[in-house]
């Protein structure tokens, strides 16, 4: 398809008319998209894998331009590793998106249909979002996994990388604009803002007609900024204080190794473990073989009295670190005395994310299902498994602690919505 693309602003004052401009284009996108069928958007997946595999050295070098500059403009060390592309990483953006084209379609399936009395039938039908605005740091990978993600839930998708990363998302656009030409399907349908200046954030939080929903991906400041100051709904999380509880019935061996690796098996995700609750029952044979492990893993410990009464390597907790998040090697540890008082605790400190009981209890396990109100809940496994492949849903957008419509690992369906349907053969309502 000849489509032209759209330029970049010259200066701040025409950020907006670019802004509004790539909203529309984006929204007609959307409605082509709204008629291509299965086929031709798993073509266009299997077209970009292809495309990104043939021009890695191009990406590559892309990249390496924005890594120099970032270590020219004193970035550290994190955020240049998370900055920078290697051929695994193309490799595995490429198998990421062959990965996506073999799931399940979610678009246009009828679930529930059933008959009226009336002789009508009713049910529902998956049908994508339409616009997707999603709004990323560091991270050039996101490019390829959103803009499949979204197409495969057949939505139109505007990124927004960070400035850092603008050559290195714009040679993975390239790719990807390759693969939706090779399909027949619109080049608008992914955008990547061509813009660095910060206005455009705002246009693009705000334009209601153009943009369905807005996913944030990135640092606490950045979502609290989006969740502040948007009037597109979106879906977040801003922080992942995960907790494990190790109940009284709780086999130690399995809360040892379950809590090692909520903390330990990496420290930066958002699904870390950051707070240890332990059953005063248990808490003798628990802590202290279990605080040797993390301090030879160079965990920092910070506990409550009766933590530091049986592990005096800990230092004391302050009521800051209840909540927490770390992403770092550093735990929170405290000793309680019930199941309501783990409830209560998780619902003043928690972020609503991730949260676990290990307990050999079944009442203990349906009642911390039921009560603990997570986007994610836990029954003797590690927190590190809130994760959307993990759960099955072959990959995610984000993780979102919302109530409504999406909640947790957000996949294909996440990605879209339901609306009602009705089957009729003449029927008139009397």
């Amino acid at each position: 398809m000849n489509e032209r693309s759209i330029p970049g602003p010259a200066d701040a004052s025409e950020v907006a008319a670019y802004m509004r401009a790539v909203g529309a284009a984006a929204r007609a996108a959307a409605r082509e998209l709204a008629r291509a069928d299965t086929r031709a958007r798993n073509h266009a997946l299997h077209s970009m894998a292809a495309a990104l595999v043939r021009d890695k050295a191009s990406m590559l070098a892309a990249n390496a331009d924005d890594v120099a500059a970032a270590r020219a403009a004193g970035q550290d060390e994190a955020f240049v590793d998370r900055l920078t592309l290697s051929s695994k990483a193309v490799r595995a953006m490429a198998d990421g998106l062959r990965e996506i084209a073999a799931l399940p379609d979610p678009v246009g399936e009828i679930t529930d249909l059933r008959y009226r009395p009336t002789g009508i039938q009713v049910g529902r039908m998956r049908v994508p979002l339409g616009v997707v605005g999603i709004i990323y740091e560091s991270r050039p990978n996101v490019t390829a996994d959103a803009a499949g993600l979204c197409l495969k839930a057949g939505n139109a998708t505007i990124l927004r990388g960070g400035s850092e990363a603008l050559a290195s998302n714009q040679a993975i656009a390239a790719c990807v604009h390759q693969g939706l030409a090779d399909a027949g399907l619109p080049k608008h349908a992914v955008q990547v803002i061509a813009t660095t200046d910060r206005a455009a954030v705002g246009c693009l939080i705000a334009d209601e007609a153009h943009v369905d929903v807005i996913v944030p991906r990135g640092g606490k400041g950045l979502i609290e900024r989006i969740a502040r100051e948007a009037r597109v709904p979106v879906i977040k999380h801003l922080d992942g204080v995960c907790h494990v509880f190790i109940d009284a019935s709780a086999d130690v061996d399995m809360a040892i190794r379950i809590a090692d690796n909520a903390k330990t098996q990496r420290y930066s995700p958002c699904n870390t473990m950051e707070t240890l609750l332990v059953h005063a029952d248990v808490a003798a044979r628990v802590l202290p073989p279990l605080a040797a492990i993390y301090i030879d893993k160079g965990v920092e410990l910070r506990g409550c009295a009766r933590s530091r009464a049986l592990v005096p390597a800990m230092r004391p907790a302050t009521e800051e670190d209840w909540y927490a998040e770390y992403l770092a090697p550093i735990l929170a540890v405290r000793i309680i005395d019930s199941l309501d008082d783990a409830i209560m605790h998780i619902a003043t400190y928690g972020s609503q994310h991730t949260d676990a009981i290990v307990t050999g209890d079944y009442a203990n396990s349906m009642r911390f299902l039921r009560e603990v109100d997570s986007s994610s809940v836990m029954v003797n496994a590690s927190t590190r498994f809130a994760d959307g492949f993990e759960f099955g849903l072959g990959a995610e957008i984000g993780i979102s602690t919302n109530k409504l419509h999406a909640r947790g690992p957000v996949g294909l369906e996440g990605l879209t919505s339901q609306k009602w349907v009705v089957l009729g053969s003449g029927q008139v309502r009397t």
